[in-house]
């Protein structure tokens, strides 16, 4: 089921911006649907952390898989990074294959390195250098998170939690929330929420 629009207290940069169109399309993707699979699952990206090969299927857990889009630059992706990354290294341990996903424009590798560094990333931060896997997971913004099950179907997709600016006043948790569900084999309380944060910038498609 749907949750309802969520409130959020906006940041000026991205307050109101809509979903960035990629390049060469008329409107944004439409995200897969919920009991989805995984799509490019053996698309080669980079881990900026380390510069090697990694692919969704590379990563994915006995538990379930986590990929969520995000960016270095944008500010909801940044005020919600330390719990991402938390949740992200704490779930890895119970068995939930993590991945980060950059497919902004512009954003390198070395940034992205050091910002993995910095945050204590213990699953890679991947370069989407041409949006192709952001496309086809219809991903829109930044952060934007999608979690598989242990059989590979989309079981939620959405936001992190309901504030992105105070972590402690944040009362619903709607990643963990599925993510525990998951680990322990059942279907999350909320298979969807409203994503928010700035447009992803899709490279132009050539």
């Amino acid at each position: 089921m749907r949750a309802p629009a969520i409130a959020f207290a906006a940041f000026a940069l991205c307050a109101s911006a809509p979903a960035a169109l990629a390049e060469g399309t008329k409107e944004p993707g439409k995200a897969i649907p919920i009991g989805s699979k995984a799509p490019m699952t053996d698309t080669k990206l980079k881990n900026a952390a380390d510069g090697k090969d990694v692919t969704l299927a590379s990563v994915a857990g006995t538990k379930g898989t986590l990929a969520v889009f995000t960016c270095n630059n944008c500010p909801f992706a940044k005020a919600w990074e330390e719990r991402i990354v938390a949740l992200g290294n704490g779930y890895a341990k119970k068995g939930v294959g993590v991945i980060l996903i950059d497919a902004n424009k512009g954003e390198t590798a070395a940034e992205m390195q050091a910002r993995a560094k910095e945050r204590g990333m213990e699953f890679p931060y991947a370069i989407d250098d041409k949006g192709q896997v952001a496309r086809a997971f219809g991903a829109q913004k930044t952060p934007e998170a999608f979690l598989f099950d242990k059989g590979g179907k989309l079981v939620y997709h959405g936001t992190i939690d309901d504030n992105h600016e105070e972590p402690a006043k944040a009362q619903k948790h709607y990643l963990q929330d599925a993510l525990e569900a998951v680990v322990n084999g059942k279907a999350p309380p909320l298979t969807e929420t409203k994503s928010l944060g700035c447009g992803i910038k899709f490279p132009k498609v050539s």
